[in-house]
């Protein structure tokens, strides 16, 4: 591995509308945490839980877009983020989430919410509080410019690893061989 930068990056992580897989897979590194600890600083991320995220040289984002708050946040990230990389299927082209994409929205809402048994009075909820879903689920370089794009669902903790420190050590993040796979 190469030396430690004379600064530790910051380095953010969230997810928008997906499962928590490719965060899963971040955590898949294993033992190289405790490298990657030595190389960087981490900022807003389930690993801190800190929930706004600040001025970070890398922002790793998982999920599709499916709604005002996924925007709000996405938007936010790309502004506090030198470098933002879409993680996984999701983030890359709606993954599974956009399988509603073939369906109007009202029609997904009513199916889901009025014809379910056991929904207690059968209405769509409408209240302030819940954001509001977008007519389709988007992959994330459909609302900001994306500096790289880690495929994958989720992508393999190695795989992440070797992104990663690439990328930390100012080189173009490569992908060959076993790394690079869809499951």
């Amino acid at each position: 591995m190469s030396p430690a930068p004379a600064r530790k990056l910051r380095v953010a992580t969230t997810s928008l509308a997906g499962c928590f897989g490719c965060h899963m897979s971040f955590l898949d590194i294993d033992e190289h945490l405790f490298e990657l600890v030595e190389l960087i600083e981490f900022d807003r991320s389930p690993l801190t839980d800190i929930k706004e995220v600040g001025p970070c040289d890398i922002g790793l984002i998982e999920g599709g877009v499916c709604n005002a708050e996924n925007v709000h946040v996405l938007r936010e990230f790309r502004r506090n983020c030198k470098t933002l990389i879409a993680l996984g299927a999701c983030a890359v082209n709606g993954g599974l989430p956009a399988q509603r994409n073939h369906l109007p929205l009202s029609e997904c809402l009513r199916e889901v919410y009025q014809f379910r048994p056991g929904i207690a009075n059968g209405q769509i909820p409408n209240d302030p509080e819940l954001p509001l879903p977008l007519d389709k689920v988007r992959p994330i370089h459909e609302v900001v410019r994306i500096d790289y794009f880690l495929p994958g669902c989720p992508p393999s903790g190695p795989a992440i690893w070797k992104f990663l420190t690439d990328l930390i050590a100012g080189r173009t993040p490569r992908l060959t061989g076993g790394l690079l796979h869809y499951d």
